[in-house]
């Protein structure tokens, strides 16, 4: 993965409503979700909701779908696979990390 798209991803994460969207979306799975269901899960104006998925979108962490007559978004989980794979490549220095409490942390 290149910087320019890890800043463009980090960059997308970094604001509280598109971090809820995107959360949403890696929630409900490959099924996705229309915009009116993450406006009405997330309380979000439809204006803005599109405008923070346009960001989302751009930034690659969130695929757009037509299906008939509606839009389906979906996490796009290679892309965040990728991030999450930059962001830890050199971990603890190749030594395994600890998990503390289902959460996994840096053991170093």
């Amino acid at each position: 993965m290149e910087e320019i798209e890890v800043i463009k991803g980090l960059a997308a994460l970094a604001q509280p409503l598109r971090l809820q969207v995107f959360r949403a979306l890696v929630v409900v799975g490959e099924a996705g979700l229309t915009p009116g269901a993450i406006q009405e899960a997330l309380g979000i104006a439809p204006a803005t909701l599109s405008f923070h998925l346009k960001e989302l979108v751009n930034a690659g962490l969130v695929t757009q779908e037509r299906a008939s007559r509606n839009l389906i978004y979906r996490a796009h989980y290679a892309q965040m696979n990728e991030l999450l794979a930059y962001l830890t490549q050199n971990c603890c220095q190749g030594e395994a990390c600890a998990v503390e409490s289902s959460s996994a942390s840096c053991g170093c």
